[in-house]
C-alpha cells in the first residue's frame, strides 16, 4: 500500500489513529453542494463484473474553501464488494488539522454483528510536486462502534489552505484512498494466547515502538532472566521502579491470558500522558533503556549483563602511508548502525562500514613527529556481541530539501549472516579469529509509514525454529518465513493486472513498510541466551504481589460478568451530609460516590436488605424510613419522596427499575433516622401537608457553610415558625434574627433566592427535598465581609477557578497559581497577574490560552480585551483547561495590536551576510514605510541605493511587493521576505531588454531526477542578442565562484520544472518571450551544480512551538 511522502516542511508528529469521534454533532450528514459544484471522484482499476480487492479511488473537491458544511462526504465506492466513501473535516474535528476518515458507506443499514477489515491510505495530493503528496496508512476492523476510522490531524490546516504549498490549487483539492479488503478472523474474538502461545502489549496512543522493541527484548530470554534477577523489594512501587515495572511486564507478558498494559512502565519512566502520545525513535528509547538498566543492575547479581548481551567492541586507526606511524582507538558500541541508501544487503553495509578513507591532497593528516603525510582511515571490528542489533538507517537528513526523509529501497537482510566471510575482512588484526561470527536472525522490526509518523510492530522467532511471529501491539499471529523477511525488504512492488486484457501499465508502488532493525543471535551462543526462564528465576514477593493483582483483575471479571445479576443501592444518612457539605460539597446535599454501597442480587425482597442495613448502621427495621432521590428538571438531585409500605414489599431489583428506567442506573436512596438522646426512634408520620427540608448555615465571616440537619414542617407553616429551631441547630441564642434563602439550582447558573418569614411554605413553593440555606442577620458589619450573604458566596464557590501560569518561553514549567474567578473580565485577570508579577502597567501582558490537545500554547494569543470572560480563556472546543500563558511585552498590547512585526532577512549588496531584521509599523503602513524604516538599521553600499522586498519561499522569487501594498496582508509565518538594494543595471533596463529570474539547482540521483533547488534566487537583466557565454561571466563575476569550480557548472532554460540545457552560444534571450515572469510554474535559467552553501541560520517557517520531544526517561 501506498503511504506518507515527506512533506516540504516539518509537520507535527502523527497522533494516534482514532475514530472520527463528532463531539459537537452526532448525526451523520449528507454533503452539501449544489448539484454544479459536486465532487468529481474517479476510480482506478474497477471491473465492470467483478470488484478487485485493492482499490484507488480519487476524489476532487472543488470550491474547497467555501466548503459551509463541517463534514464532506465523497461519492460512496465499491471495494471487494463493500461500500467505502472518504469523510473529511475541512475546518478540522475540534483541531487545527485538516481530518480524514475511511467511512463505511452503508453501515446504518448493515446487519446486527457485521464487520470488515481494511488497509487503506488516505492521500491529499500536491499538485505542484507529487512527490510532497502527504499519504499515510493504517489498518481497522471496522463494525458498528467503529464505522470510520482514520487520523483526526491529518494535515496543519496552514499548510492546506496556503495555495503557495501546492494541495489547494485553483480552490481544488484532491483526496487519494488506496483500500484493501481483507478477509480475516473476527478482530475482536481473536485469542492470541490460543492461537499462537503469546500475548500482545496494549498501545498507550503511540507507544507502538515501544512496544515492538519490548517484545524483542522479553523474546531474549536471558535479558529477561537477568530482569527478573534484579533486586527488588515488596516495598517497592512499579511506577516508582522501573526495574519492578519491567518484571511485573515480563511476568505478565509469561503467564498472562490476554494483552498486558504497560502504563506502569512508562510511568516509572517518569512520562505523563503527553509523552505517551509522541512517537519516538526506537533506536533512542533503546539505548536509554539499556543505559538506565546498565545503572540499576550496577552492584547487584546481574551486574553487567547488559554488557555481556549487546556490547561488541572496534578500532578507529589512522594509518600514514609513507612513514611508520599508526593511531588507534578503541571504542565499545550497543548496536550498530548501518546505511541503507546505496547498498542493496547487510553485507554491502559492513563493507561500506569498514571502508577505507584515503586522506591526502588537502585532506591530508598531521602525524605526531611526521607533520602532514597521506593516510589511511578506517573501522574494523575487535569483537561482535552474542546479539547484535543492527539499526538501519531507514531515517536521514535531506540537505537538499533541508528536511528528515525515509529511505524505502529495498534492502535484503539474510536468515544467517557470517561476518567471518572473505577471510576476516571486518575484523581487526586484534581480534580473537577462534571465535566463529556467525548470526542466525531473531527479530525483525519494521516500520510502517513516512518520516512524520507511521506504525512499529516486530516478527520474531523467540525459539529460533522457522515458525515466526508478528507482535503489531495486542494482536500475535503466526506467520511465515517470506512474511518476516522477503516482504520487510522494502523498495517497489507491482499491483496484479486487474485487467489482462487491457494494455494497462502495471501499477507500481512504493512499499512503505520496512525493516529498520535486526537483530542477530551467535550461533555459538544461542543456547546460553535462548534459555530456560520459569517461576523459580522471579522474587517470591513478585510472584506473591503479581498472582494476587491477577486474583483482584479476576475478581473483578466476575464482578462485570456478574453486574447482570445485582443491584447497587447507594444509602446517603445524616452523616453523609455533615462530612461532606462545605468540604467536598457546596450544592446539592451528597456525592453518592462517597456514601456506602450496598450490592444486592435483584430479587432480594426489599424488607431482606433492610436487615442488612440494619446490621451495618445499627438502625432497627421499623425506625428506618427511606426516600428516594429524583433528578429535578434544573438538573439538581433531591429526596423526592418516601418509599410506600407496598414499594417495600417489593424486590430491590424493581423499585430501582420503577425510579430510574437505565440499565445499568444504581438505586439511590436517603435513610430517615430520627435521633433521641443519639438513640433512634420512629420516624414521625408523613401526611400531604408535610414536608422535609434540609439546612444549611453560612458564616460570612469565616466564609463557610456547613449543613446543619433536617426538619418535617406544615407547608401551610411559615419560616418565622422554625426560626427558634434553626438557631437552636445553629447553636445561636433563640431571639437572634436570621436571614433565610432558597437554594433553587447551580446549573448553569447560581439561582439563591431570599426567603420572605411571613409567607408559607406553600405560597413560596417549597417542597420536599428543598435545601434552605441560612445567617445571621450581618446589619453594619455586612461591609467588612468579603461575601456577607449566601447568594455572593455560593456565586463565587461555583465560580472560582484555580490557573496554572507559565511563562510562554517554558510551556512546561508551571510558575505560579492564582485563584480567579470564571466570571473576572479580561481586565480583571490581567491585573491579577501584574499584581503576582510586581508589574506596573497590566496593559503590556499578553496572555496566550493552551490547547488541551497537544498539550501546548495555541498559535494565537488572546487579543487584547478579546474575550469576556476568563472562562473563554480556558475552554477549548469541548474541554476546560486550567493553564494560561503571559508574556511581559515593551509596549502595551492594544499599541502593539495596531502595528505588525514582520522578520525581514536583508542581504547585503557586497558582504557575504544576511541579517534578519524584526520592523513593527502600525498596520495600516506600506512597504514603503518599511524600507524607509529598514534604511535606518542596514548598512547600504552607498547612500541613494534603493531597496525591494521579496517573497522567497523554497529557493524560488514568488513576488516582488509593491511599494504601496499595506503590510497587514502581509504573512510572513511560511516564507522568508527578503529585502535587498535593487542593482543599477536594473534601473537602466532598456526596452529590448529583459529581466529575468536565476535559480540553483541540482537533480535528485535516481530513477525520477527530479530537479530541487537550493541557495539564493536571484534577478539578472539580459540583453538582445546575448549569448549564454557572455551572460556566465557576469554570473560568475555577480556570485564571486572561482574558474575550477565554475567549469563544473551547467546552465539550463527551465520551464515547468523541465531542463533545456543550453550551449555557450546560444542566445538566452530568445527563449525569455515574455518580461517579468515569475511565480509558481514561471521560466528560469536554472544554474545546475553541487550545493556546498551553508544552511542559513534561520528557517522558512517560523511557525511558533513545533518541536520533537527526545525520548528521555527521568526515574
Amino acid at each position: 500500500m501506498t503511504m506518507m511522502t515527506p512533506p516540504p516542511v516539518d509537520q507535527e508528529d502523527e497522533e494516534m489513529l482514532v475514530p472520527h469521534s463528532d463531539l459537537v454533532d452526532g448525526t451523520t450528514q449528507p454533503m452539501e453542494v449544489s448539484e454544479t459544484e459536486a465532487a468529481v471522484s474517479t476510480v482506478e482499476n474497477q471491473q465492470p463484473a467483478e470488484d478487485p480487492p485493492t482499490l484507488k479511488f480519487t476524489w476532487t473537491v472543488p470550491n474547497f474553501s467555501r466548503q459551509n458544511t463541517r463534514k464532506h462526504y465523497s461519492d460512496v465506492f465499491v471495494v471487494g464488494g463493500y461500500k467505502w466513501r472518504i469523510l473529511i473535516f475541512p475546518k478540522g474535528n475540534n483541531v487545527d488539522h485538516l481530518s480524514m476518515y475511511l467511512d463505511v458507506a452503508d453501515a446504518a443499514s448493515l446487519p446486527y454483528g457485521w464487520s470488515r477489515y481494511a488497509q487503506f491510505s488516505l492521500a491529499v495530493v500536491n499538485q505542484i510536486h507529487t512527490r510532497y503528496t502527504i499519504r499515510k496508512e493504517t489498518q481497522h476492523q471496522f463494525n458498528a462502534r467503529e464505522s470510520d476510522w482514520g487520523f483526526t490531524s491529518f494535515m496543519p490546516l496552514s499548510e492546506l489552505y496556503d495555495p503557495s504549498r501546492g494541495y489547494l490549487v485553483n480552490d481544488t483539492v484532491y483526496v487519494e484512498a488506496e483500500v484493501a479488503v481483507r478477509k480475516v478472523l473476527d478482530y475482536w474474538s481473536y485469542d492470541s494466547k490460543k492461537e499462537t502461545g503469546f500475548v500482545g502489549l496494549k498501545n498507550q496512543g503511540a507507544t507502538c515502538y515501544m512496544n515492538s522493541l519490548l517484545q524483542t527484548l522479553y523474546h531474549i530470554p536471558y535479558f529477561r532472566k537477568a530482569v527478573y534477577h534484579m533486586p527488588t523489594t515488596e516495598n517497592d512501587v512499579p511506577t516508582a521502579s522501573i526495574p519492578l515495572a519491567l518484571q511485573s511486564l515480563f511476568y505478565k507478558l509469561q503467564y498472562n491470558d490476554t494483552s498486558v498494559a504497560t502504563k506502569e512502565l512508562t510511568k516509572s519512566f517518569g512520562w505523563d500522558t503527553y509523552d505517551s502520545f509522541m512517537q519516538h525513535d526506537v533506536q533512542e528509547l533503546n539505548r536509554v533503556l539499556s543505559e538506565k538498566l546498565e545503572d540499576k543492575m550496577k552492584g547487584t547479581v546481574v551486574e553487567g549483563t547488559i554488557q555481556q548481551l549487546f556490547e561488541g567492541h572496534h578500532m578507529n586507526y589512522i594509518e600514514c602511508i609513507n612513514v611508520d606511524y599508526k593511531s588507534t582507538r578503541k571504542e565499545s558500541f550497543y548496536d550498530l548502525q548501518l546505511d541503507v541508501k546505496g547498498c542493496k544487503d547487510v553485507y554491502a553495509s559492513f563493507d561500506k562500514y569498514v571502508e577505507v578513507e584515503r586522506l591526502e591532497g588537502d585532506n591530508k593528516y598531521h602525524a605526531e613527529g611526521h607533520g602532514l603525510q597521506d593516510a589511511k582511515k578506517g573501522v574494523l571490528f575487535i569483537d561482535f556481541p552474542p546479539v547484535l542489533q543492527l539499526q538501519l538507517k531507514r531515517f536521514e537528513y535531506d540537505f537538499m530539501r533541508d528536511t528528515m526523509v525515509k529511505i524505502n529501497d529495498r534492502y535484503e537482510f539474510p536468515l544467517q549472516l557470517d561476518l567471518d566471510r572473505e577471510n576476516g575482512n571486518y575484523l581487526s588484526p586484534d581480534a580473537d579469529r577462534s571465535v566463529r561470527n556467525l548470526y542466525t536472525l531473531h527479530s525483525v522490526l519494521v516500520h510502517s509509514g513516512g518520516v512524520h509518523g507511521g506504525h512499529y510492530y516486530a516478527f520474531i522467532r523467540p525459539t529460533l525454529s522457522d515458525q515466526w511471529y508478528k507482535f503489531d501491539d495486542e494482536r500475535v499471529t503466526k506467520e511465515d518465513l517470506k512474511r518476516a523477511l522477503e516482504e520487510q525488504y522494502g523498495g517497489e512492488e507491482e499491483l496484479p493486472q486487474t485487467n489482462p486484457g487491457f494494455n494497462n501499465p502495471p501499477f507500481k508502488f512504493t512499499k512503505y513498510s520496512n525493516a529498520y532493525m535486526l537483530v542477530y543471535i551467535r550461533e555459538s551462543d544461542k543456547d546460553k541466551i535462548i534459555c530456560n526462564v520459569d517461576e523459580k528465576d522471579i522474587a517470591e514477593h513478585l510472584r506473591i504481589r503479581l498472582k494476587k493483582e491477577q486474583e483482584e483483575k479476576e475478581d473483578k471479571r466476575k464482578y462485570k460478568a456478574q453486574a447482570h445479576l445485582f443491584t447497587i443501592i447507594k444509602v446517603a444518612r445524616d452523616q453523609d451530609l455533615k462530612e461532606q457539605i462545605g468540604k467536598d460539597i457546596y450544592f446539592d446535599l451528597v456525592n453518592h460516590d462517597k456514601v456506602r454501597s450496598f450490592r444486592i442480587q435483584k430479587q432480594t425482597p426489599f424488607q431482606q436488605f433492610k436487615e442488612e442495613v440494619a446490621k451495618e448502621f445499627g438502625v432497627p427495621v421499623q425506625l428506618q424510613r427511606f426516600w428516594i432521590w429524583a433528578k429535578r428538571q434544573n438538573h439538581t438531585y433531591r429526596p423526592n419522596r418516601p418509599l410506600t409500605p407496598q414499594e417495600e414489599l417489593q424486590p430491590v431489583g424493581q423499585i430501582r427499575e420503577a425510579s430510574n428506567k437505565a440499565n445499568t442506573a444504581e438505586l439511590k436512596l436517603f435513610l430517615e433516622v430520627e435521633l433521641l438522646d443519639e438513640r433512634p426512634i420512629p420516624p414521625p408520620d408523613k401526611s400531604k401537608e408535610d414536608i422535609l427540608l434540609f439546612f444549611k448555615l453560612y458564616d460570612p465571616e469565616k466564609q463557610e457553610l456547613r449543613y446543619v440537619g433536617r426538619l418535617m414542617v406544615k407547608n401551610s407553616s411559615k419560616p418565622m415558625d422554625i426560626t427558634g429551631k434553626l438557631n437552636e441547630m445553629a447553636g445561636f441564642a433563640p431571639d437572634e434574627e436570621i436571614e433565610l434563602f432558597e437554594e433553587i439550582k447551580f446549573e448553569p447558573c447560581v439561582m439563591c433566592e431570599h426567603l420572605d418569614k411571613k409567607t408559607s411554605f406553600k405560597l413560596c413553593q417549597i417542597e420536599d427535598g428543598d435545601i434552605i440555606c441560612f445567617q445571621k442577620l450581618l446589619g453594619n458589619k455586612e461591609t467588612e465581609c468579603r461575601y456577607p450573604a449566601v447568594p455572593s458566596f455560593l456565586e463565587y464557590v461555583q465560580n472560582r477557578q484555580l490557573v496554572r501560569f507559565r511563562a510562554l518561553e517554558k510551556p512546561k514549567e508551571d510558575e505560579f497559581v492564582l485563584e480567579l474567578s470564571k466570571l473576572h473580565t479580561y481586565d480583571d485577570v490581567v491585573e491579577r497577574v501584574a499584581e503576582k508579577l510586581g508589574l506596573d502597567d497590566p496593559s503590556k501582558l499578553r496572555l496566550t490560552s493552551h490547547n488541551c490537545y497537544s498539550q501546548q500554547p495555541k498559535p494565537q494569543p488572546v487579543k487584547y480585551r478579546g474575550v469576556d470572560h476568563l472562562s473563554d480563556m480556558l475552554v477549548h472546543y469541548n474541554q476546560t483547561s486550567d493553564i494560561l500563558y503571559y508574556e511581559v511585552l515593551d509596549i502595551p498590547l492594544p499599541e502593539l495590536q495596531g502595528l505588525k512585526t514582520l522578520k525581514v532577512a536583508f542581504h547585503h549588496a557586497t558582504k557575504e551576510e544576511v541579517v534578519i531584521h524584526n520592523i513593527r509599523l502600525p498596520k495600516q503602513s506600506t512597504v514603503r514605510d518599511v524600507i524607509n524604516e529598514l534604511k535606518t538599521k542596514v548598512e547600504l553600499s552607498h547612500p541613494d541605493a534603493e531597496l525591494r522586498i521579496l517573497e522567497v519561499f523554497y529557493h524560488k522569487i514568488y513576488k516582488i511587493f509593491p511599494s504601496t501594498e499595506r503590510i497587514e496582508n502581509i504573512n510572513d509565518q511560511y516564507w522568508t521576505l527578503r529585502a535587498e538594494e535593487i542593482p543599477e543595471e536594473e534601473k537602466n533596463i532598456g526596452p529590448n531588454d529583459r529581466l529575468i529570474l536565476v535559480y540553483h539547482f541540482a537533480k535528485e540521483t535516481g530513477q525520477n531526477q527530479q530537479v530541487q533547488n537550493f541557495g539564493e534566487p536571484f534577478f539578472l537583466v539580459i540583453h538582445e542578442g546575448e549569448t549564454l557565454e557572455e551572460i556566465k561571466n557576469r554570473i560568475q563575476k555577480k556570485l564571486h565562484v572561482s574558474d575550477e569550480d565554475f567549469a563544473k557548472w551547467k546552465f539550463a532554460f527551465m520551464s515547468m520544472g523541465r531542463p533545456e540545457y543550453l550551449q555557450d552560444s546560444d542566445v538566452v534571450y530568445n527563449r525569455f518571450q515574455r518580461r517579468d515572469v515569475y511565480g509558481a510554474f514561471e521560466q528560469y535559467l536554472g544554474l545546475e551544480h553541487t550545493d556546498t552553501t551553508p544552511k542559513r541560520a534561520y528557517s522558512a517557517n517560523q511557525n511558533r512551538h513545533t518541536y520533537e520531544k527526545p525520548v528521555k526517561i527521568y526515574n
